[in-house]
Formats: C-alpha cells, structure tokens, sequence
C-alpha cells in the first residue's frame, strides 16, 4: 500500500505531442483525455487466502470456424481492464502455446477463447524494467529503467493507471515481488497499490514475494467493494520465480519439473480470478490481458534464470488477449508484437483518444488482420554490467533476423534456427550491419535524454532483491573493456551452483563457492556480503563479523558492508557497536532506511528514548508507511511520556491495519494510562474480540475496577489465568492473589483505583 508518492510532483495528465522523435509507425493519435488528479489511497485487504479447488469454467469450448478471416474489434469504452502478468513465465511451457506436459486449463481457457499472440516479445528480462514498458509503452531507452532495484520510473513518466484514473477509472495493483514495490516509481496512477510484502518486519530482509493465493485473495477483496465501479486492476503473480517451491498437491504431481509446476499453481489462480468476475457478474465486461513479463533460462543457454543474455528462452513470451463478445474466439496471431504495445492497444480498446507518447502500436488493426508485418523490437539487459562488472548487451529483431550487440557480436536467423545455435555474425556481416544502423536508428528515436532513473540500493533492497535470487558481484567499474557474458560462462556456472546450494540449504557448499568468488572479486562490495550471510544462515556469527570487517578494510566506504555490519553486531547484542556502524553509513547516505531504523531501536532499548524519537521520525519521513517503524514510534512515545501522541499514532494504525488485535490492546492501554477508561475498555474488548491475550484481560481488569465494575474485574481476571501464556510466574501470582482480594471485599466506589 503505497504511500510514497508523498515527495513526487504532482502531475495532470494532457494530450500533448511527444516530447521526443519515435519513428512515424509508432506515433499513435488516440485525441483528449480528462486530466489526471494523482491520489494514492490506503486500503488494506486482508482477505483470507481462497481455496481454488472446484472452480468450474466451460474450459474447452471449440474455436470458430474461419480463425484467418479477418474479423473487426468492437470497441468499448465501458469495460473494465484486468492486467495479470505472469513473472518469470517462458511461452513454451504454457498448454495453449503447444506444450503437452502443460497443466494450464485456465490460461489454455483464456487463449481459447481470445486472442493468443503466438509470438510475442518482452524488451528486457528482468521484472521491473519489462513492467515499465509494459505500463508506459515505451523501450528502456525512453523510461529509463534498465534494471532490478537500481532503477525508479521517473515521476514525468505517464502510465497506463495514469491515463484511466483521469478517465476515472478506479485503479488498484496486487503485488507479488519487492521487484516492483513502489518505491521504483511504479505505483503512479493507481489508488491502491498493495505492495505490502513483510508488513511487521523491520527491515524486511526475507519473505520478499508473495505466493499466488495471496495475492488473489488481496484482489478478490478489493472487487467485493469495487465490481459495481469502472476500474483497471493489475495483478501480479511471480511463482515461477526461482527458487522453484510448488506447494501442497502441486510440489508431489510436479517433483521433477517445478518449474511446470509453480505455472500450474499460478494457473489455478488464474482460474479464481475468472470465477470471481463471473460471481460479480462482469467477466462479460471485463477486458484481460494476460502477459509474462519474460521468461526463464532453465539452463538452455548454461544461464538457469534470466537476466544475463537475450535468448529466446528468456525474450518471447505469453501475451492473451480476451474480451467476451468484442474480439474474436481463438484467433492466434503469428505477427511479431512487442509488451510495449500493450498500453495502445488498451487504449484504442477503449476508444480514449490522445497524444501520448509511447513506442508501441495498438494491436487492434493486427487482430484486425489489418496489419500483418512483424513489428521490429528494441531488446536489451544491464544487468551483467551492473550486477557482474560484465558488458551490458542490446538487440535488435528484425524480420527474420536477431542481431545481438556486444564485445563478440551474434546474429540468427530465427526462421531456420530458432534454437539460435549458430551465429551468422562472421559470415553474413552485411546482414549484421544493416542491423546495427536500425539498431542505433531506433535508439537514438526513441532515447530520452532527460534524467536516467538511477538511484542506490539500501541494505534492505539489497537483501530482498538477493532473497530473489539477484547476486550482485559488480564492482562499479565505469570504464571498459568490459568481458563478454558469453566468455564467463564458467564464472556464471559456479554463480548459479552457490544460488543453487543456498535455495536447498547446503549452507557449506555455497559458503565454500562464495570464497572462490571472494577471491576473483576481492573488491566487490557483494562478495563479501554474499559470504557474510552465508556465514550467518550458518550460525557463524563470529565469522561473519570478520569476513564484513576484511570487506570495509578493502572498501572503506561502502554502505552496503558497513550497514551488514551494524544489522550483525545488533542481532549478537553489540548495541553500542551496531550504532556506530550505522553512524557511519548515516554520514554516507543520512536517508539511509536501515541505518535509522537500527539507530533508533538501539536508542530506545539503552533508554534514550528522546534521540530514538528523532531517528524514528527521520526514518518515517522517508518509509511512512512501515508498519513496524509505526508501531515502534507508537511506543517509543508511550514510554517516553508523550501518551496523546502515541494514542494519535496508534489509532491511524487500526484505520490501516483493523484485523491487528495488538493495536487495539496498546490503544486501549493508553487510554487507561490517561485514565480514560471508557475508551480503554473499548479499545480492550475489541482486541480480545479477535485475538484473547493475558495481558489484554488484565488491563481490562485494571479497566474495569477503576470505574467500579467489580464483577467485570474479577471475569476479566479469571480469563487471564485460564491461559496466562507468556506471562511470568511473579505475575501469576499477583494476579491470583488479586482475585481472592476482590471476590472477599465489597464492591468499591466507582472510580477507585487498582494498584498493578
């Protein structure tokens, strides 16, 4: 739930011709559209996770005769839009894009009864740069998001949520990964944006993704309050994602292919989110788009994730389009499409008219059979340059041809050999070189000088993209040369056996493949990270101390070693230790999240509750929507003394979080602090309405004696000895001892008091 939009300029959203030169084929003119009012809302869905099992859809219902005929698009500008994006998910293993071992009856429904593009491209294969096109339509080149983590969609962008919330749609996004958490810009446009992945933790460190029920379940209670509403919904699923972990019934049928088997628990989810249009009554009225945002190594080309090259494996992905009664059932369209012609597309849908600038067409004259022609498609990936200290690559298909721009150049022709096993580079150099000159054409077009989006990876985005299998080993060299990726396959091959060794829990082996890449890498900030959490995940704490420590002695300056310090000495109980690490990286980046939320605890726990304040504040101006950072300063001020203010806190918390009964237990007891004991025994009672604690029914006994409730007091006390879990006997005691007090005198006065 996004609050971050808190710092951006506030932008309206107008036609406008862009700003830019893009080739004449890719200038759409869509006409007015009314302007944009950006607001982020705060909603919490905390609907519980659905059991999928008994969804029942007509899944195999027969295509139309005539598929190649050409049959018009009926637009409508009165339907709702549904963006799911399926992470990580390779066309070839979907059941509707030939794949027999496939389980995908609800994608294979989906594509049945649209539109399948058969051959579809993602321009980078990597989670946030490829949802950046995906959501403004244009190549990297243009927004300026290259990256994982790296990157933020700049403010000046306009999106797809944009553009209808000044059409007033409602807009909400349901995320799955911290890859697109709204703190990278891509939030902009939507009221909702349910990015939420770890909400009690401080720093967030693990649990970076969300499975797909989750997920569903979090959208499915959004529409139980907005189905009656125009709204465009985007939802996320990422379970493809490495590491491969299938749960329940889907882990046993699937033991030797994981891989398939997170697509077919993601396609099950799939099949909810159909049922629950259907139960609400607007799947009719509903246009989805389902698109994998690029696909998956799975070792084809030595790479087992994505991200290093621009193979097909990880460059062509699903794209279905499926709208009842208004495109036709179980066309597939061979023409070459792009994900940056997907914001078009929705548009033209839509019929909402104006110049905005984007890079992609509207695929409508293409289902349409209007338009036939591939279209040619920009491909790139930074991500060996910044994550490896490797050269980044970039592309260009065209027609049958894909040329590969990097030290040692590669072209293919994808009609004869689609598994791209030679490279026609050397012998056809007349080839490569007319695709070169498109290449730098299409570049320079399509470039956006201003801004590049860049920004620093915190401690804790370090930690979360590493938790999903990002290892960064750069060490921030600027200048070339820089090695080909393909000339490092065996450095990538021993990467990929400690990721490997670490998602299965054979801690020594990646701690053993860690330190020969310390030793390639001795002035990498990241490698000696990667070894430190090893060390610690062993238990090695000691170890881990002197292995960060050898890293700062290299690289005195790095926030990144200095924070994995300050973090480890906190958990050994080094307080003192821990605050002058992270003192260190506040020097360097006094907007460092981690390093003010672990100077602020370490404040508060050795009683200086005044300084702890300050850093709390500092570190909410930046994250304000940090539960954790909230409820600590909640109580950092009701210990400090400032009870009014910690009861203003802890109230805007119940409006956000009303299922978490902790709250109402802190509220309720600082209202009785402040001797409002009305509001204490609400607060308290509404609390034990959802979850009973001991120390919530001896407050209400407190409560209740002091306005004279004797028989409420003496209840409240027996409920707290019937499970006095986590109370200690000292307590117990006190309690018991109260009980026969109170059940041997006589009622008191109203309001006399209970010492406790």
């Amino acid at each position: 739930m996004s609050k971050k939009k808190r710092s951006r300029r506030k932008k309206k959203i107008s036609p406008q011709p862009s700003p830019k030169p893009v080739p004449a084929e890719n200038t759409q003119k869509i006409g007015t559209a009314r302007p944009l009012s950006k607001k982020t809302w705060i909603i919490l869905a905390a609907a519980a996770a659905v059991i999928v099992a008994g969804v029942l859809i007509v899944l195999f219902k027969p295509a139309p005769s005539g598929q190649d005929e050409n049959i018009p698009v009926t637009k409508e500008s009165d339907f709702n839009v549904l963006l799911i994006t399926l992470d990580t998910t390779r066309a070839d293993r979907l059941g509707c894009y030939g794949y027999s071992k496939a389980k995908t009856p609800y994608l294979d429904f989906l594509a049945r009864n649209g539109v399948r593009f058969a051959d579809a491209y993602c321009q980078v294969p990597l989670t946030l740069p490829s949802h950046s096109s995906i959501l403004t339509g244009t190549y990297p080149t243009y927004h300026n998001v290259h990256n994982n983590g790296t990157y933020s969609l700049a403010p000046d962008q306009i999106t797809l949520a944009e553009v209808l919330h000044s059409n007033n749609f409602q807009t909400a996004a349901f995320l799955a990964s911290f890859s697109v958490d709204s703190r990278f810009g891509l939030d902009q446009g939507f009221d909702l944006y349910d990015d939420n992945f770890q909400e009690g933790s401080p720093f967030k460190a693990v649990n970076s993704e969300r499975k797909a029920e989750v997920v569903y379940s979090r959208f499915s209670g959004w529409l139980d309050d907005h189905s009656t509403q125009q709204f465009f919904g985007w939802i996320h699923f990422f379970d493809p994602h490495l590491p491969y972990s299938p749960p329940d019934s889907y882990g046993k049928e699937f033991a030797d292919r994981p891989y398939d088997g997170e697509i077919a628990y993601m396609d099950s989810y799939v099949g909810a989110v159909i049922k629950k249009l259907r139960e609400k009554n607007i799947l009719g009225k509903t246009l989805i788009i389902v698109a994998g945002d690029h696909g998956e190594g799975l070792g084809d080309k030595v790479e087992t994730g994505h991200g290093i090259f621009l193979y097909e494996n990880v460059m062509r992905v699903p794209l279905i389009f499926y709208a009842e009664n208004l495109l036709p059932e179980g066309k597939v369209i061979p023409t070459r499409v792009r994900l940056i012609d997907i914001m078009p597309t929705v548009l033209d849908f839509l019929k909402i008219e104006g110049f905005y600038h984007y890079q992609g067409i509207s695929l409508v004259p293409v289902i349409e059979g209007k338009k036939t022609e591939d279209l040619d498609t920009y491909i790139e990936t930074y991500y060996p340059r910044e994550n490896y200290g490797w050269a980044e690559l970039t592309g260009l298909i065209s027609g049958d041809w894909k040329y590969i721009h990097a030290p040692k150049r590669e072209l293919y022709d994808l009609k004869s050999d689609p598994s791209e096993k030679n490279n026609l580079f050397l012998s056809d150099k007349k080839t490569a070189s007319v695709l070169r000159e498109r290449l730098d054409n299409l570049v320079r077009s399509s470039s956006l000088s201003a801004g590049t989006g860049k920004r620093t990876l915190n401690e804790e985005e370090l930690t979360r993209l590493r938790s999903l299998g990002y290892v960064g080993f750069s060490e921030g060299r600027n200048e070339g040369p820089f090695a080909d990726p393909k000339d490092k396959v065996d450095e990538l091959r021993m990467i990929q056996e400690a990721q490997s060794a670490e998602f299965l829990g054979n801690f020594q082996e990646a701690a053993r493949l860690h330190e020969k890449m310390l030793e390639l890498r001795p002035k990498s900030s990241s490698s000696y990270i990667n070894l430190a959490l090893i060390q610690a995940r062993l238990n090695n704490l000691d170890q881990t101390i002197r292995t960060l420590k050898q890293g700062i002695d290299k690289i005195p300056d790095s926030q990144l070693l200095l924070a994995r310090l300050g973090h480890t000495y906190m958990v050994t109980g080094r307080l003192n230790e821990a605050f002058s690490a992270m003192q260190k990286v506040l020097a360097l980046n006094p907007e460092h999240v981690d390093a003010l939320t672990v100077s602020a605890v370490v404040s508060d726990s050795l009683g200086n509750k005044g300084e702890g304040r300050l850093f709390y504040e500092r570190a909410l101006a930046i994250e304000p929507e940090n539960k954790y950072l909230r409820m600590s300063y909640a109580l950092n001020l009701a210990t400090g003394g400032d009870i009014p203010e910690a009861v203003r806190v802890y109230s805007r918390l119940i409006q956000d979080y009303p299922k978490e009964y902790i709250l109402y237990q802190y509220l309720g007891i600082a209202y009785g602090v402040l001797g409002d004991y009305s509001n204490a025994i609400k607060y308290l009672e509404q609390g034990i309405s959802i979850q009973p604690t001991a120390a919530a029914y001896f407050n209400l006994a407190v409560a209740f004696k002091e306005t004279g409730k004797t028989a409420e007091a003496i209840r409240a006390l027996e409920l707290y000895l019937e499970n006095p879990k986590g109370e200690d006997e000292e307590s117990i005691r006190s309690v018991r001892m109260e009980l026969q007090n109170l059940k041997k005198s006589p009622p008191p006065s109203r309001g006399a008091g209970l010492c406790v």
